[in-house]
């Protein structure tokens, strides 16, 4: 039995593509201009429409639960999907994305750091926003062959491509000396690769007491 026999799996991802789909209704070019953030400037991608709250939120949900989806995917054993590691998984997503955004308000109260901090980090959610997109038709896919194996191989390319991709990106547009590499490194290190690996540890700790 597949995770997407369970009703309560299945009715989770077509909530998710409502919330992707409304998002991008809500505020055109939040999910379709997203592919911009690989070959321009990221702040294109947003300005040249209003922001709408009600989208940010939908498609903050959206990344939530396809990302807490793919890690239970990751690490529950086959014929133990449930639902409460699942929310227990969200809880956590939830919790790296408000300790990141807490940080970040912090740098850049603290630092006064210039307009070029904010466009690095709204490119980097253009970027994760590309990358959840693209993951949900292989969550998809991958929660009808309930692979342990095969998505964690996946989750481990995708990490590696966005993480390039980011570097690349940020290192063309905003990377000017030695000092402004120094920053994007240890931003890259310190708020992107240890939260996520922190996110990665607790959830497979918690997906095998749950």
């Amino acid at each position: 039995m597949s995770p997407l026999s369970a009703p309560w799996c299945g009715w989770t991802m077509f909530a998710l593509f409502l919330f992707a789909v409304l998002s991008e209704w809500l505020q055109p070019g939040v999910i379709a201009q997203s592919p911009l953030s690989v070959v321009v400037r990221a702040e294109r991608s947003y300005k040249d429409a209003p922001t709408s709250l009600m989208a940010q939120l939908l498609i903050t949900l959206f990344r939530i639960g396809t990302l807490a989806l793919l890690l239970c995917l990751c690490f529950s054993a086959p014929g133990s999907f449930s639902f409460v590691a699942f929310a227990a998984v969200c809880g956590m997503v939830v919790g790296m994305f408000l300790v990141k955004m807490l940080c970040n308000l912090l740098l850049d109260y603290t630092f006064q750091l210039s307009r070029t901090f904010g466009d690095m980090y709204e490119h980097y959610s253009n970027l994760f926003t590309l990358t959840i997109t693209a993951l949900y038709p292989v969550l998809l896919v991958f929660l009808h062959i309930d692979s342990q194996a095969a998505t964690r191989w996946v989750l481990i390319v995708v990490a590696g491509v966005f993480l390039i991709l980011w570097l690349v990106r940020s290192v063309q547009q905003y990377v000017r000396s030695v000092k402004a590499l120094l920053y994007v490194l240890a931003y890259t290190l310190t708020l992107e690769l240890l939260p996520m690996a922190g996110l990665v540890y607790l959830s497979a700790k918690t997906i095998s007491i749950l």
